[in-house]
């Protein structure tokens, strides 16, 4: 007989405690737009990045660290400077999209550039959905700037780091390759708030994820990284058939498997 088999599914609210699902370790969260220096990394765009192109979501370090490898050593091609990392051409208010592989208890996420913090939003110590989004006001920093983003948790004394380079204002700069703008994860054992308990009015957080962008998505075929599914997309992988159950842009380490239920559903 054919056993029934229930996957995860992040739209949806509490699940079963019976079911478990085994991610890497170090699967935490980064910023995947603009694309920050890891996400560049992980989709090819820059080159010869090491470990963290296989791993953007591990750069974690103690908190109140100032720098783009949050002061680890295995990470610090991220500060790098002399890789003249590409700047992605944007407005004065810039949306920032984390996504997050483990949702830790959020004390808040903190924005700063060139060392003076920009922004703040509150997380009120809740466990956050898999895909955050934040606005903010980047109108006193025109030109190039590198915003460094800092996810602090609530129950450890550790955050994690991404470091995003912008043209603030437009002007040109690198083209960034095609991120992610969903997690591999898990439905959440709570639902957090739709907002943050308290935030400034210079980063707004937007609960509900953004549509994927880029290459159009495969009716069918075989999976392949960079291209943007779409939900109801079917592919091809190791021989087996999935449909994708939420829009996303595909990475390497993101492939239909175990670890990613949340976005394949295997057929």
């Amino acid at each position: 007989m054919r056993r029934s088999i229930a996957y995860p599914l992040v739209a949806l609210g509490a699940v079963g405690s019976t079911l478990a699902v085994t991610s890497p370790a170090l699967a935490h969260g980064y910023v995947s737009a603009p694309a920050s220096r890891q996400a560049l990394c992980a989709s090819g765009a820059v080159k010869d990045c090491g470990p963290i192109q296989f791993e953007p979501q591990s750069v974690e370090a103690p908190k109140g660290k100032r720098s783009c490898d949050g002061g680890a050593t295995q990470w610090s091609v991220l500060a790098d400077e002399s890789r003249n990392w590409p700047a992605k051409a944007v407005g004065t208010n810039v949306t920032f999209t984390w996504v997050m592989t483990a949702r830790h208890r959020t004390s808040n996420w903190e924005y700063f550039v060139g060392g003076k913090k920009v922004a703040t939003v509150d997380g009120g110590n809740q466990q956050p959905d898999a895909v955050v989004t934040h606005k903010v006001d980047l109108s006193n920093f025109p030109g190039r700037q590198t915003v460094l983003a800092v996810w602090n948790i609530g129950d450890t004394p550790m955050a994690f780091y991404s470091c995003v380079d912008l043209n603030v204002g437009g002007g040109s700069g690198g083209t960034p390759g095609t991120t992610p703008t969903t997690a591999p994860t898990t439905a959440p054992t709570t639902k957090p708030p739709s907002t943050p308990v308290t935030a400034p009015s210079s980063a707004v957080p937007i609960s509900k994820p953004p549509a994927s962008s880029g290459k159009p998505g495969k009716a069918a075929g075989d999976w392949a990284p960079g291209v943007a599914y779409r939900t109801g997309d079917e592919v091809t992988y190791e021989g087996k058939k999935f449909k994708c159950r939420q829009g996303h842009s595909s990475i390497r380490s993101w492939e239909p498997s175990i670890y990613t239920l949340a976005l394949w559903l295997p057929l």
